[in-house]
Parts: C-alpha cells; structure tokens; sequence
C-alpha cells in the first residue's frame, strides 16, 4: 500500500498495486499551477486509490481538466483529465516513500523552461 499527504497533512491518498506510469510534465499548465519548472506525477488506476482525511479541493482549470489541493494549505495534490480516463494523476513528490517509482518519461518537452539545468551540472545541493 502507498499513501501520501499535502503539507499541512489534512488530505491523504492511498493506493495498492503498481501505478499506470510516472513521469515529468513540463507543459505550461502545470508549472503554472505548481510554481515549479516541471512536475512529476504518478498515473495510479482509479479503481485501486482513495482520500484518506479531508476531501481535497477542486479547481477545472481548462475544458475536461481538474487540479485538486488542499483546502487548508493550498498545496497541489492531483490531477485528472478526461482524455486520461479510468486513472488520477497524483503529484509524486507527496507520497510518503517513492521508492520504485522512478520516473521514465518526460512529457510535453517542447515546453519546458530552457533555463533548467540537467541534474549534473556542478551546483550546490542543499
């Protein structure tokens, strides 16, 4: 079973059996929703997760398109598409222990930020 949580930790997920997928998004969209250069998500099956805590709050930030957060927080939690259907995609940085879901694919690419530096490129890690 894999669970995650929002910061303030009032909404909750959780999910048994293998995820659909994770990956990168660099669209526009979602960096403009997270505040990040990209985020990563994981496609887990609707038929296998729910919320555990507070409900999360709903935003349709496009035609067949909705971000869900935290109420108290604000933090982002997941998102669904009706172009995805039959899965949610849940923001992997929130879950709880990622071990074995490495991200294998970087999507919408052609929009990242060209400021982006690759991991190895000598800064500082804190």
């Amino acid at each position: 079973m894999r669970h995650g949580h929002c910061l303030c930790g009032a909404v909750g997920f959780e999910w048994d059996g293998p995820p659909n997928w994770v990956g990168h998004c660099h669209c526009e969209s979602c960096r403009r929703a997270t505040g990040s250069p990209l985020t990563s998500f994981v496609g887990v099956p609707d038929s296998t997760w729910r919320w555990t805590g507070t409900a999360p709050a709903r935003f349709a930030s496009s035609p067949g398109v909705e971000r869900l957060f935290c109420p108290t927080c604000g933090a982002p939690i997941a998102y669904r598409a009706e172009r995805f259907p039959g899965e949610t995609h849940f923001h992997l940085a929130l879950v709880d222990d990622p071990a074995g879901l490495t991200p294998t694919a970087h999507f919408h690419w052609k929009e990242r930020v060209r400021w982006l530096a690759h991991a190895e490129d000598g800064l500082a890690r804190e």
